[in-house]
């Protein structure tokens, strides 16, 4: 027997960070491993399924390469366990050689600025997580009878935000948006949607197939001011040297041309304004922003110039930030965990035996989807040069799925999930909707688990 023969790695998260990690274990250790994927959803792919828009189909098909992790017959899935509630980290540490911790990062970072806790002003993560079908989110409101909505952030989700309040409920049918989303974004009244940038348009961080899609909306005319457009010597530089700042550039020089007012909503795109409080006494009923401008070394300063928008709600999009995990080093002020190449240490810079992590949690949330790909395949080629050199090691004294029955906990495993897959095919076809409609819903996901 080699020395890592019989070994048992939990994955904590099941979204890509966690499949690639997986993955990596299978592959990298030609097979002598099992890997029990944990997460406190019953249904596995993270962000690919509760993060990526509901009508970029194209990108939820990364589900399907994930799927086959998944079904690999050394990887388990076990859903509805939560780390800190169904199992402790030190019980983890007793049942398997190693942990990686792969819980990305949900939680929105706020303006910090007067009004922000106001009824009307909401984070991103909430609104998408809402479209996208997210049990957490069933029961979110969100007032759509406001005629102008702001969507501050300049990157791919508050682009996504923008595109799915300006799009029709009709337009949206065929994607797997849950019924009761389908229904609260048909009785929309917004008719003006204000995207807006800190910075100017060489910085935005959107991509360009994505700045693009906002120009081809059937529902919705699309403008920016040709003044926001206006270079300065260092951001012509890089518009000129970064493909796709050019790219976004060439797009938005398109959308100069003054609206005709033929359709029915707005999107207006604006650079170089900073939200400087969010206006309203029971709810939001405007917002106020300062024009900006960069300063000699790049950074973003206010000029002095204001001017306030008559909006009804504001929309959040300024980045996500990763949450502690119940007895896992966190660092407060990056919001990852603290790593050296995905072996996680403490405040002391020691690496903490059997710890891992990969992922957003890991690095923080930069890249793309694929990215979480060399992320993970990183820490686990750590992880089992730790183990292959740690000769005689003690082996994990219990086993979870014991843990879990002595604690009630009814685990979801893959088989139950396809049952919950299939649920949600059938719910489709019975309302006659695209390939499958989501079950949003924390009792109907878990009847259509364990067949109730």
């Amino acid at each position: 027997m080699t020395p890592m023969a019989d070994m048992r790695v939990a994955v904590i998260g099941s979204g890509p960070a966690g499949l690639y990690a997986a993955e990596a274990l299978v592959k990298q250790s030609d097979g002598d491993v099992q890997v029990d994927v944990l997460d406190r959803l019953p249904t596995p792919y993270g962000l690919v399924r509760y993060g990526v828009a509901p009508d970029h189909k194209s990108i939820k098909s990364i589900a399907r390469y994930l799927q086959r992790v998944l079904e690999h017959p050394a990887v388990r899935f076990l859903g509805c366990v939560e780390l800190g509630r169904d199992v402790t980290r030190r019980e983890l540490l007793e049942c398997y050689d190693a942990v990686i911790y792969c819980t990305g990062a949900m939680v929105d970072r706020q303006l910090g600025v007067p009004g922000e806790d106001l009824p009307g002003s909401v984070a991103a993560t909430d609104f998408v997580n809402w479209y996208c079908g997210h049990p957490d989110a069933a029961d979110h409101v969100f007032d759509l009878s406001v005629e102008e909505v702001a969507v501050i952030g300049v990157g791919n989700v508050a682009v996504d935000v923008v595109r799915i309040l300006a799009k029709t409920a009709d337009e949206l049918r065929e994607t797997d948006i849950p019924q009761h989303v389908i229904e609260a974004l048909a009785t929309s009244k917004v008719r003006r949607i204000h995207l807006i940038g800190r910075r100017g348009p060489a910085q935005a961080k959107f991509t360009t197939k994505e700045a693009r899609e906002l120009g081809e909306l059937d529902n919705a005319e699309i403008h920016v001011r040709p003044e926001d457009l206006e270079l300065d010597a260092a951001s012509a530089e890089l518009a000129a040297s970064d493909r796709r700042v050019g790219g976004n550039l060439k797009v938005l020089r398109g959308w100069t041309r003054p609206p005709e007012g033929v359709k029915p909503r707005l999107i207006d795109v604006r650079f170089w304004l900073a939200p400087t409080e969010i206006l309203g006494t029971e709810r939001v009923e405007g917002l106020r922003l300062e024009r900006t401008a960069l300063d000699d070394n790049g950074r973003v300063r206010g000029t002095g110039t204001f001017e306030t928008l008559p909006v009804g709600m504001v929309v959040r999009s300024v980045g996500y930030k990763s949450v502690p995990l119940e007895g896992v080093p966190f660092d407060e002020r990056a919001y990852v965990i603290p790593n050296e190449g995905g072996r996680v240490i403490d405040a002391s810079g020691a690496h903490l035996p059997g710890e891992y992590v990969a992922g957003w949690i890991k690095r923080g949330p930069t890249g793309v989807v694929g990215t979480n790909k060399s992320d993970a395949a990183e820490t686990v080629a750590n992880l089992l040069a730790d183990l292959a050199g740690a000769g005689d090691r003690p082996r994990p004294q219990r086993r979870i799925e014991e843990l879990l029955e002595a604690r009630g906990c009814r685990a979801v495993t893959y088989d139950q999930w396809l049952k919950l897959d299939a649920a949600e095919i059938e719910l489709a076809r019975s309302l006659g909707r695209g390939e499958r409609v989501k079950l949003g819903r924390w009792e109907d996901m878990r009847a259509a688990c364990h067949g109730g």
